[in-house]
């Protein structure tokens, strides 16, 4: 005879969680943990800060930001997703990376009680942009991993463009005077 506490199912290991800002890209809802963003801002409060990139190499990147005597690159997250277009309204200023995230909406903050493995399917660049997964709501919520909006490589190379960047409009404006 067996003990029925034997026959329980092994419970899945999972991170554990805690809050979670959860916005949408292109109808597509997406967690990030709260902590990770250092503040949300409104496009138009940027529009003036930001710099335009002459650069190809890495396309989901097309301006710079200057926040706190820091440079931050803005990711659009329709692309590095690879989702229809949109319009994004505001822009995620990462805590710990040089990077900015622009979103089309905020939904709400959130404690969620676990992350969740991702599943085998998931596959390549998918299992960098992810943490995991989270159920809420009776939906299933990929949670991501702030570092897999921009690789280290390029952070490189678009530290390396910028540079270029600002030195020919050093020339440019040098040439002016």
């Amino acid at each position: 005879m067996r003990i029925a506490a034997q026959d329980a199912p092994k419970p899945r290991r999972h991170q554990s969680a805690g809050q979670v800002i959860l916005f949408s890209v292109s109808r597509q809802t997406f967690a990030i943990a709260a902590g990770a963003v250092r503040e949300i801002r409104d496009t138009d409060s940027l529009a003036g800060a930001a710099v335009e990139m002459e650069q190809t190499r890495v396309p989901k990147v097309r301006h710079t930001v200057e926040r706190a005597h820091r440079t931050y690159f803005v990711v659009n997250a329709c692309l590095h997703f690879h989702l229809p277009v949109s319009r994004p309204s505001l822009v995620l200023v990462l805590r710990e990376l040089r990077a900015a995230v622009l979103v089309d909406r905020i939904e709400r903050m959130v404690e969620i009680a676990a992350v969740y493995p991702l599943p085998g399917a998931f596959q390549g660049e998918e299992r960098q942009w992810y943490r995991g997964l989270a159920y809420l709501d009776d939906c299933v919520i990929p949670v991501l991993q702030p570092s897999g909006f921009l690789s280290p490589a390029e952070f490189r190379w678009l530290d390396s463009s910028a540079r270029a960047s600002a030195s020919r409009r050093e020339l440019e404006g040098a040439a002016r005077a």
